[in-house]
C-alpha cells in the first residue's frame, strides 16, 4: 500500500462516477479531491470495491436506490469497500488510521465505494480479519448481510430445518449456503452443472441443476426458501413449502406479486432490504476467521475496468463475487 502520511487534504485520488442512468459506458473515471470526514465518520484508502447487482440496476434507473440519487447525479456508485482508515473525525473513538475495515456503506442514497478514498460512518465498519486478504473483503459485506438478515432475520432458519437456494453459486447464495450449513440446516441448492462441483465443495447436500431438472418436482415440505431470482420462479418455489414454511424473495420489483400469490395459498412469503449492520457483519467476520466460510472472488478488475466489471455482472452468471481492487494503478 502506498506511503499515506501525506495529509488526506493534499492528495487527489481517482473516482468513477457517471452524469446520466445508462449503459455501463457511462462510468466514467475521473479525479477529485479525497474527502474529508465529518462527525461520526472515517476517510478509507479503499483496497476492495464489491460488485452487487443493485448497482448495475441503479446505473440502469431501476430500483429505489435510482429514484433516490436522480437528483444528486454525477454520483460515485458502490455501497461495499473495505481498505485502511487514514484519517477520522474528532468524535470517532472506535478507529484509528491503519486500521484494517470492511463496511457497507453509504446506502441507498451515497454511495462511494468505487474510488481511491472514501467516506464511510465509523458505526457501518467491522475489522477485517487477519485471514482476508484485504482486496477480499470488499466482496463481504452487502451480499454477506442479505443472506444473513434473510435467513436468520426474516426466516428465521433452525438447526435441521431444510432450505432451498436459489442461484446457489452467485454474491448472496454462496454465502447463504455456508451460514445455512454453519446453523446446522439441510441445503437444497439450484445452479448450472457448471457449478456443481462448486457447491458440492461448499458443502450443500444437494444440488438441483435448474438447466435439467424442475425443481418443483425435487423439492416438497420446505421449512425455508431463499428466492434470489423473483418472478416466476419465486411464485413456482411456494409449491416447495411445508404448511408452515416460509419464502423469502430478494428482488424487491416481484416481491410483492410473490407475496400476493403467498397469502392466495395460505402460504407465508415476505420481500426484504438489506440494511448496514455493523453487529452482524462483525459475526460474519468472525466465520470467516474461523474457517467456517469463505468468500469467493470469480474476478478482480481496476478501477479503470469498471465498466467491463458491470458488463460481466449484468450477464447474471458470476460465480462468488467480484470486486474492484482499487490499488491498482
Amino acid at each position: 500500500m502506498e506511503n499515506l502520511t501525506v495529509p488526506p487534504e493534499s492528495r487527489e485520488m481517482r473516482r468513477i462516477v457517471y452524469d446520466r442512468f445508462g449503459d455501463a459506458d457511462q462510468l466514467r473515471l475521473e479525479p477529485a479531491a479525497v474527502p474529508q470526514p465529518g462527525d461520526g465518520q472515517v476517510c478509507i484508502r479503499v483496497a476492495g470495491a464489491g460488485l452487487n447487482p443493485i448497482d448495475w440496476k441503479t446505473r440502469k434507473g431501476l430500483g429505489f436506490a435510482a429514484q433516490q440519487i436522480e437528483t444528486k447525479l454525477p454520483w460515485t456508485p458502490g455501497y461495499d469497500l473495505s481498505g485502511e482508515v487514514v484519517s477520522v473525525a474528532t468524535d470517532v473513538r472506535t478507529l484509528a488510521p491503519g486500521d484494517r475495515v470492511m463496511g457497507m456503506v453509504g446506502f441507498p442514497a451515497d454511495g462511494g465505494a468505487y474510488a481511491e478514498y472514501a467516506l464511510a460512518r465509523a458505526d457501518e465498519l467491522a475489522i477485517v480479519p487477519e485471514e482476508l486478504d484485504l482486496v477480499s473483503a470488499g466482496a463481504v459485506p452487502l451480499a454477506a448481510l442479505t443472506a444473513w438478515q434473510a435467513l436468520f432475520e426474516v426466516a428465521k432458519l433452525e438447526p435441521e430445518q431444510k432450505v432451498l437456494i436459489h442461484a446457489g453459486a452467485g454474491g448472496v447464495g454462496h454465502f447463504a449456503i455456508q451460514f445455512a450449513l454453519v446453523r446446522g440446516a439441510h441445503v437444497i441448492a439450484t445452479a448450472s452443472a457448471s457449478n456443481k462441483d462448486f457447491l458440492d465443495g461448499l458443502g450443500v447436500h444437494e444440488v438441483i441443476d435448474y438447466t435439467t431438472t424442475d425443481f418443483v418436482d425435487e423439492c416438497y415440505g420446505l421449512d425455508v426458501v431463499l428466492d434470489l431470482l423473483g418472478g416466476n420462479v419465486g411464485k413456482r418455489s411456494l409449491h416447495t413449502l411445508s404448511e408452515h414454511g416460509v419464502l423469502v424473495t430478494i428482488p424487491t420489483v416481484t416481491a410483492d406479486e410473490i407475496i400476493s400469490a403467498a397469502e392466495a395459498m395460505s402460504l407465508r412469503a415476505h420481500g426484504m432490504t438489506v440494511r448496514p449492520e455493523v453487529f452482524h457483519l462483525e459475526e460474519i467476520a468472525e466465520l470467516i476467521e474461523d474457517g467456517d466460510v469463505r468468500v469467493h472472488i470469480d474476478r478482480v478488475f481496476t478501477l479503470a475496468q469498471a465498466a467491463d466489471a458491470h458488463r460481466l455482472l449484468e450477464q447474471g452468471h458470476v460465480r462468488g463475487k467480484l470486486v474492484l481492487d482499487c490499488l491498482a494503478p
